[in-house]
């Protein structure tokens, strides 16, 4: 394979890969253990799960565009 079309696969699948890793992480402590759910009032815990997910996911965002700006090398070869 073409060591172009190899670095945009493994770019790929390194995308894929985190963002379903990331999902599971806050699906499991979000749903599973209850911590995105609020019953009468907001308590500690809710407010620390959701500052997770917000700054995991902003810094998920951020390495994916540094990791994609960066120009694959002989990729029109």
């Amino acid at each position: 394979m073409e060591p172009g079309i190899r670095e945009f696969f493994r770019r790929l699948s390194t995308t894929i890969g985190l963002v379903i890793i990331w999902m599971a992480i806050n699906m499991t402590i979000g749903i599973k253990y209850g911590f995105a759910f609020y019953e009468n009032e907001i308590h500690w815990y809710n407010i620390v799960f959701y500052i997770w997910a917000i700054a995991s996911f902003i810094v998920l965002v951020i390495f994916f565009i540094k990791m994609w700006k960066k120009p694959i090398e002989r990729l029109n070869d």
